[in-house]
């Protein structure tokens, strides 16, 4: 990404450990985003309500307010993605944080390519002009989350439940590649202990009725790492 100016996204980091701070700020900002710091849940409440940010990276474990007080709090007053970062295996960390209010979350420890996938759909989805909290558009496949309609090329497709969660999840991450793991966790539930091929069943229904009929296929899957919507 090459967008360093003022118009480039800000990204503020909320993380207490100064040589992952740092990481994380040299990494984004060699991306072309500019970057704010913060290293307690104070300070980060603070900054959070100084102008307009396009997304926080916000560490769970911090001094004074912890991260899930932090969400909270901005989400008062803000809108503003948030994606959490949280250990691997603190599944209860990673529904409270959900819970208080985050969009997404990131495992502890992560790939650098993975974290700036996921800020790139998050900003994605913020300031496109085909999504908004009631509607996603991918391509010619239209999504209304309000009335749970669907229907591509202006042909109406019924859902199930859980196809419906499943394709609106897909299509909040547009162009991104969700593994199954992360499919089944947002889709399906941190608790779910259900057949173990449930994402992939799923995956060949949805196939079935928003590809088959069409010529242009939007569900890709790609081996060895999971499945991605994505138009063209």
């Amino acid at each position: 990404m090459n967008a360093e100016g003022p118009t480039a996204p800000r990204i503020l980091i909320v993380e207490d450990e100064a040589s992952l701070a740092r990481a994380l700020q040299l990494e984004l900002e060699h991306e072309g985003y500019r970057v704010g710091v913060a290293g307690n849940g104070y300070e980060a409440v603070a900054r959070a309500s100084e102008g307009e940010w396009s997304l926080i990276l916000l560490d769970l474990m911090l001094p004074g307010l912890d991260g899930f007080e932090v969400c909270r709090q901005v989400r008062q007053r803000s809108a503003v993605p948030i994606i959490v970062l949280t250990a691997r295996e603190a599944t209860g960390d990673k529904v409270a944080g959900l819970d208080a209010g985050a969009d997404d979350y990131v495992a502890k420890p992560f790939a650098t390519e993975e974290l700036l996938a996921r800020i790139r759909a998050r900003l994605r989805r913020s300031t496109s002009p085909h999504q908004d909290g009631h509607r996603l558009v991918v391509g010619d496949l239209v999504i209304e989350r309000d009335t749970r309609r669907v229907e591509r090329a202006g042909r109406a497709i019924t859902l199930t439940r859980r196809e419906f969660d499943l394709l609106t999840y897909l299509a909040e991450n547009t162009g991104l590649v969700l593994t199954r793991e992360t499919i089944l966790n947002h889709v399906w539930g941190f608790d779910y202990y259900g057949e173990t091929n449930v994402v992939e069943v799923y995956v060949r229904y949805l196939r079935a009725k928003i590809d088959e009929p069409f010529p242009t296929k939007l569900l890709r899957t790609v081996r060895g790492v999971g499945y991605s919507l994505r138009e063209g």
